[in-house]
């Protein structure tokens, strides 16, 4: 499947956009747009500010409402759905990580869990599991995010998305603030949690290379459109206009 538009009934549809517009007063970012991101695939989306790329991640969780048009999960319009709820059961990872400043990193690890009343002993393992699986020993759990690089703090936040076992992780410019050796590690970290848990992934991202890199598909857009989706193969072969092409070629 990978590098085609999916199928309107695929059965391996885990979020569907369906004529979905969304607008901030007379800046109209989506129109009649339909998007089928599959269960499993690590999906990235690229384009310049303003394309509406984190404008798709928000519609995901609900935090933005939208215009007309239904967007699904599994099947079922999110719009339905318990909003408080649905953000529980999506890791959200954003570039200034947004970690708790008066929470310790286990704290911080632990919340979403301890919000979903998870066992004690199950929180403490899971926190150690994902601490190791961002290459960070026990010994940070007691820190307070202040005492961190930036270069950790961005695993933590990693970390924290991940704590309450979403099935879906949205990622938002996740690592444009960290310097190269960080970011190539993380990346890698990233890819292995993502194989390893077959999670779904909705990366946005600045940089062609990461999403050639990362990604089973990828979203170029523009001005709210979608100027080409396929593989990174297809991406780098065939671009699809002189905008993805001058893109892919920088």
């Amino acid at each position: 499947l990978a590098g085609k538009r999916a199928d309107p009934v695929s059965e391996n549809s885990k979020i569907k956009f369906q004529q979905v517009s969304k607008g901030y007063g007379e800046n109209q970012v989506l129109s009649d747009f339909d998007l089928d991101i599959h269960a499993g695939e690590f999906f990235s989306i690229i384009g310049r500010s303003g394309c509406g790329k984190t404008t798709i991640l928000k519609c995901i969780n609900g935090l933005l409402p939208i215009d007309s048009g239904t967007v699904l999960l599994d099947g079922v319009d999110i719009g339905k759905l318990d909003q408080t709820k649905l953000r529980r059961q999506i890791g959200y990872v954003i570039q200034s990580v947004g970690l708790f400043p008066h929470m310790t990193i286990g704290e911080n690890i632990a919340y979403v869990p301890h919000l979903l009343k998870k066992p004690k002993a199950w929180i403490a393992q899971r926190t150690q599991e994902l601490l190791g699986a961002m290459g960070m020993g026990a010994e940070m759990l007691k820190r307070y995010p202040s005492e961190l690089s930036g270069g950790q703090r961005q695993r933590v936040g990693i970390a924290r998305a991940l704590a309450a076992e979403p099935q879906i992780l949205l990622m938002d410019e996740p690592f444009g603030a960290v310097d190269e050796i960080t970011w190539k590690s993380l990346q890698k970290e990233l890819s292995d949690i993502q194989k390893a848990q077959s999670l779904t992934v909705v990366f946005v991202t600045h940089d062609i290379g990461e999403a050639l890199k990362l990604s089973d598909r990828i979203l170029v857009m523009d001005q709210g459109g979608i100027q080409q989706l396929g593989s990174p193969q297809e991406i780098q072969e065939h671009p699809a206009n002189v905008f993805v092409r001058q893109l892919v070629q920088g």
